[in-house]
């Protein structure tokens, strides 16, 4: 990779082969991470709002559980060919338009007049998300180099991660200090700061002509809605309802069809070379199983705090504060220590951590105390999340072509969010049994990833 020069930057293409010079790598890095802040929280601000939305647009439980996951199934399901079109058309290009349909899409949000168009915006807002993320992690991987590519994507890990437990700050506080629709119109003035950011001191990278792979990105969607869509059903009605059987053969055979088309399409969203490496393949699925724990039993959190122990919104927002303040420790410590260690004794401890915390929530009574029996669980989740994401970010991107590195963080943050979309359709299967049964159901989400670290995942140096 070249190295970041420091002459000014134009903003036209550089030659083929060669990004344009970085005259502020500083603010081109906040633009990069603020996008990416900005989609992590998203995924979570809505929820403690959840309760509000319900009230106002007369949403059941289900409804409310798309409000969520229609963000996650676009988002994840997408995020292949957005990483495809930043190839295509230009990183920094979809980049920029991608915030800014980001913006859009919450402004739709926040004025939606009843629940269909609040999942239709939720959507829009996933779209958006799909073709921003994998560009701003791919730019990285273009524009920085030795010591200040692993400063950057430290940082572009530690808001990845913290950005789903900020995001349920953040949605306690604008929910109780003004209304739930302030959870979207919250971005629209910092999206439209970052797009003019972005725009000025991001460098554009080198398009590469090619085609898009839409029957690929069709099948991971449909896929994806199914299986998502199976569960969620499964919770309402029963696992012997006919809708159940259905949209469990549909999710059979529309990620069936993913794969063969992968197989034959000359230019897939997802080059199954990729695969070839087995670390990297060991960390997509870590990644898949640990996101789904960590969202999933997030997801639940909030209504546990809310119906069960009585909090309200501030407060609950409020409640998950160890989490953050864990994660951000903790990752302040990660990039000194993956070259000394590698990511799989970093991987394992994480995931370690976030089974201990999981598993501690579900021995607790109903009502359990938040100092004596909260707190200690709490930290040990925001702290192995932490330890976890960075490290699986920084094998994802070793030994990965440049031609490729758009492709590789596409469905790196495919497997994260589609991972969290299942992890939160599955809490709403497991409701029905209570806290307990959640809480299991996460912290074997978390000891499933690291059996995968354990078994697959070699030790090697980052």
């Amino acid at each position: 990779m070249p190295t970041v020069p420091t002459g000014r930057t134009t903003g036209r293409q550089a030659p083929p082969g060669v990004p344009s010079p970085l005259h502020h790598p500083g603010l081109a890095l906040a633009a990069i991470v603020g996008g990416q802040l900005m989609i992590g929280i998203d995924t979570s601000v809505v929820t403690i709002a959840l309760p509000d939305i319900g009230r106002e647009t007369g949403l059941s439980t289900g409804g409310l559980a798309w409000v969520f996951n229609a963000y996650m199934i676009a988002f994840g399901g997408l995020l292949l060919l957005g990483g495809r079109a930043g190839d295509v058309f230009g990183r920094r290009r979809v980049f920029v338009g991608g915030i800014a349909a980001f913006t859009l899409a919450s402004l739709l949000g926040g004025c939606a007049p009843g629940g269909g168009a609040l999942v239709a915006a939720r959507a829009f807002q996933g779209l958006a998300a799909a073709f921003c993320a994998p560009s701003g992690m791919a730019l990285i991987a273009a524009l920085f180099d030795g010591p200040a590519r692993v400063r950057a994507l430290s940082l572009f890990s530690a808001v990845t991660g913290v950005g789903g437990a900020l995001g349920m700050v953040l949605g306690g506080v604008l929910t109780e200090a003004a209304s739930w629709r302030w959870v979207f119109f919250v971005n629209v003035p910092v999206g439209a700061v970052l797009a003019v950011l972005a725009a000025r001191v991001l460098a554009e990278t080198p398009r590469r002509p090619g085609r898009f792979d839409a029957a690929g990105a069709l099948g991971s969607v449909a896929g994806m809605t199914a299986l998502v869509y199976l569960f969620i059903r499964a919770g309402d009605a029963g696992w012997s309802d006919a809708r159940v059987a259905v949209a469990a053969a549909a999710a059979v055979l529309a990620l069936g069809a993913f794969v063969l088309v992968e197989r034959r399409a000359a230019q897939p969203v997802v080059p199954l070379g990729l695969f070839r490496d087995r670390n990297r393949t060991a960390a997509y699925l870590v990644q898949f199983l640990l996101i789904a724990g960590l969202f999933g039993g997030n997801f639940f959190l909030t209504q546990y705090l809310q119906d069960t122990l009585g909090y309200g919104p501030l407060r609950a927002g409020a409640a998950f504060l160890p989490i953050v303040l864990a994660q951000f420790a903790v990752v302040r410590t990660v990039p000194r220590l993956l070259p000394r260690l590698g990511a799989k004794p970093l991987v394992a401890a994480g995931s370690l951590l976030v089974a201990a915390g999981f598993a501690w929530l579900a021995l607790l009574p109903d009502h359990a105390g938040y100092a004596t029996g909260l707190l200690v669980p709490f930290a040990l989740i925001g702290g192995g999340a932490g330890m976890s994401v960075m490290p699986l970010n920084a094998e994802i991107l070793a030994r990965v072509e440049p031609t490729e590195a758009g492709a590789a963080s596409g469905v790196s943050q495919a497997m994260l969010w589609s991972g969290g979309a299942v992890g939160s359709a599955v809490v709403v299967t497991a409701q029905s049994g209570g806290a307990t049964a959640v809480f299991t159901v996460a912290a074997g989400f978390a000891a499933a990833a690291l059996l995968m670290v354990a078994a697959v995942l070699r030790r090697a140096a980052a």
